[in-house]
């Protein structure tokens, strides 16, 4: 898809900082630039930290902000001329740095805006904020998202994609400790969350896996560097009756830097070196991803006293299964729970049938990973664990995903249990 606005052709030379952009009327760049400034003038930035090297050109936006609000317009045009030269194709600074040019040749560019219903004003108006939100609210140390209850040891990482704010999460585990390792802008679907039907330009909200890395020889330029396909649709999809295809986390064309927020036909879209540094971090097949319209943060210690009652519970059900326990076992299973062709009632009686006839179970259960499921009308918790069985007629080893919620009494029940194939 094509980008909504073009880049700005500088006023005036500024040595290397000068670059060749496309045509666009002299009206229109100058109301572009001036809204663009007026934005991000009234959005503080209070808490944001720009790092002394190498700042990512988001933060050197902060940066810049930063300046401005100062009142050191010298110093953020010298900035804007840096980040320009290093990312010439980062619309937001090129619109800034030409409206700082325009303002040194005696340009008012505090006037407000008058035709503020200009779609693409306003996608630029959006994009500033989200950029400069997050990073002037970055989540604290010692927090992780709310999604997380559990993650398997064997996940050295984590990717959380906050939906609303158009914001990419990388986190990475050791031990026990999952820690926040960096952040970035990430755009959308056209048409925002909670994709439900083939074609509806949505982005899904849900858990899922990165199942393949696609490399940029083999694709259209408009997915920039490659694409890392995700399992949409998920069992859980597919139980609720949710359709299409096709969702991706993958890169942008090279002529511009990121897309605006809500533009995709339902991927999560990202800068090429964006997309890059994220590829060797995740583990095809493996990795969790988040996608959640609804994600806050929360301290490390609210999340372990959860996870260490949520295993509890897990090895509370493993432990009756192994004893032969039916009765005990199916206490368990909420009353409205359901499997792939079966009720309640059903599942009940093949269990005892499957039951009678076993002399011992023996279940081993590898280390879980347990979420709070985003996008849920009823707080729902999924559980997803590799199982082995072993009895004394039979054995098999296999993936168990289990959905879990609250009956009448309070009581955490399993709604709904399934066996993917991967």
């Amino acid at each position: 898809m094509r980008w909504p606005f073009g880049p700005v052709a500088h006023i005036r030379q500024q040595g290397a900082a000068r670059h060749r952009c496309r045509a666009e009327t002299r009206g229109r760049l100058a109301r572009r630039a001036r809204f663009a400034l007026t934005m991000i003038l009234g959005i503080g930035t209070a808490g944001a930290e720009v790092p002394a090297v190498t700042p990512t050109p988001e933060q050197a936006l902060t940066g810049v902000v930063q300046a401005l609000r100062a009142g050191q317009q010298q110093d953020a045009l010298a900035q804007l001329q840096a980040l320009t030269v290093r990312e010439p194709t980062f619309r937001i600074a090129q619109l800034l740095y030409g409206d700082l040019l325009a303002a040194r040749a005696g340009r008012d560019i505090t006037v407000p805006l008058r035709d503020g219903d200009d779609s693409t004003l306003q996608a630029l108006a959006e994009e500033v904020q989200l950029r400069l939100s997050a990073e002037a609210n970055a989540p604290g140390a010692d927090t992780v998202p709310n999604a997380v209850i559990a993650l398997n040891p064997a996940h050295r990482h984590l990717v959380t994609v906050d939906l609303t704010r158009a914001r990419l999460y990388l986190l990475e585990q050791s031990g026990d400790s999952l820690e926040l390792r960096y952040h970035h802008y990430a755009a959308i679907g056209r048409n925002g969350t909670r994709k439900e039907s083939e074609g509806d330009l949505r982005t899904p909200v849900g858990i899922y896996r990165i199942t393949d890395w696609i490399d940029d020889r083999v694709l259209p330029e408009l997915y920039g560097a490659g694409a890392l396909p995700v399992s949409y649709p998920n069992p859980w999809d597919r139980f609720h009756g949710r359709t299409g295809h096709g969702i991706w986390l993958h890169g942008v064309p090279r002529d511009t830097y990121t897309r605006a927020p809500r533009s995709s036909e339902g991927c999560v879209t990202m800068a090429n070196d964006d997309l890059r540094a994220l590829r060797p971090r995740v583990q095809l097949g493996e990795t969790p991803v988040v996608f959640s319209d609804e994600l806050s943060w929360r301290s490390v210690s609210e999340q372990a006293a959860e996870r260490d009652a949520w295993l509890a519970r897990l090895g509370r059900w493993r432990e009756r299964w192994s004893a032969v326990d039916t009765e005990g076992y199916l206490a368990f299973y909420h009353p409205d729970f359901t499997a792939p062709g079966l009720d309640r009632d059903a599942f009940a009686d093949h269990k005892r049938r499957v039951n009678a006839s076993k002399t011992f179970i023996d279940i081993e259960m590898e280390a879980p990973d347990i979420f709070h499921y985003p996008g849920t009308d009823t707080p729902t918790v999924m559980a997803r664990f590799r199982m082995r069985y072993r009895s004394n007629n039979f054995q098999s080893e296999s993936i168990k995903q289990q959905f879990w919620r609250q009956d009448a009494a309070g009581e955490w029940k399993i709604f709904r249990e399934e066996t993917p194939s991967s």
